[in-house]
């Protein structure tokens, strides 16, 4: 098959659900239908971080869809509004601060089907 459809159903039986927010994966090899990316779909709560980490072989590409973040990269701080997107080299350590009235949501794609994570 040259396709692969993943249902709204299954991604969200499959979110893993974390004290900041909640990760479903959409797409990578481990779900077997991408092998050269990742994408997934990330909530942090409002006022909640996600830990400090990093992927050593991927960049990381977040569109952020609601809320507002303010994204550590390296040693500096951005801040993200709707419809910011933020690129991230592969190895760098990063994290999100959900600092909105509501919860930040956002589109996450990696350079590699195993978006292999490292915390600080």
């Amino acid at each position: 098959m040259d396709y692969s459809v993943r249902r709204a159903a299954d991604v969200e039986g499959a979110r893993v659900d974390e004290s900041w927010g909640s990760l479903a994966w959409l797409a990578s090899a481990d779900l077997g239908n991408a092998e050269g990316l990742t994408v997934g779909r990330v909530i942090i709560k409002k006022g909640r971080r996600n830990p400090r980490h990093g992927h050593p072989h991927c960049e990381e590409v977040l569109y952020l869809l609601r809320g507002r973040l303010e994204h550590t990269v390296g040693d500096e701080t951005i801040l993200l509004e709707p419809g910011d997107t933020l690129a991230v080299k592969a190895g760098v350590n990063h994290n999100a601060h959900s600092i909105g009235d509501e919860d930040a949501d956002m589109i996450v794609a990696y350079s590699s089907g195993d978006r292999h994570i490292e915390h600080e």
